[in-house]
């Protein structure tokens, strides 16, 4: 089983479907080992993960530790905890502002086939609308700012709908007080449970 499951993360890698549409190349980012117990779903790489191939290796993933309230070690322990994005690459960066959304391509792709080989899956965070779009479906409330308020609604079902940690979303953050107040101390404690 774990060859099959090697195999398939060199096949993820190794994927140039999007090509064309990706301005600075293929480089599908995600990092799983099979025991995993948290499964982080964000949106897309962007340009310092592009670099690194290190999944929220940037301010964004500063701020999500910071919630998490986790240290880098036991963020990237990968027999912990599983990260993978909608899309797997950089889509480039919108000309209104702030990066592409996800290729559409990389979910139907891969994700059914990576979740089958994460058995031990308690928890999946659905950071951003993307993530929450694809796994709430019509479950999801008509704006993010609701899906993440009613995010005990989905906890019975291992999700936990977050905004996504981007700078642009700071001005949101203080909008909304109750997401420090509440969600942030459920976050901590559902990613303690779901690790022991």
């Amino acid at each position: 089983m774990g060859s099959r499951f090697e195999a398939l993360l060199k096949e993820v890698r190794a994927c140039t479907l999007c090509a064309p549409h990706l301005p600075r190349g293929p480089r599908p980012v995600v990092r799983m080992e099979r025991s995993a117990r948290v499964l982080i779903i964000g949106q897309a790489p962007g340009t310092k993960v592009h670099e690194t191939g290190m999944p929220w290796n940037d301010r964004s993933g500063d701020v999500l530790r910071g919630w998490l309230d986790m240290d880098r070690e036991d963020f990237y322990d990968a027999r912990r905890i599983a990260i993978m994005p909608m899309g797997f690459c950089y889509p480039g960066v919108d000309p209104r502002g702030g990066d592409n959304p996800p290729r559409p391509e990389c979910a139907p792709l891969w994700h059914a086939r990576l979740l089958a080989q994460l058995p031990d899956i308690r928890l999946t965070l659905l950071v951003g609308k993307y993530a929450q779009a694809h796994y709430l479906g019509v479950r999801r409330q008509k704006t993010m700012t609701e899906t993440v308020r009613q995010f005990r609604s989905y906890l019975p079902d291992g999700f936990l709908p977050l905004p996504h940690p981007s700078w642009r979303n700071t001005g949101w953050q203080k909008r909304q007080p109750w997401f420090a107040a509440e969600v942030v101390p459920a976050l901590r404690a559902a990613v303690t449970v779901a690790l022991v």
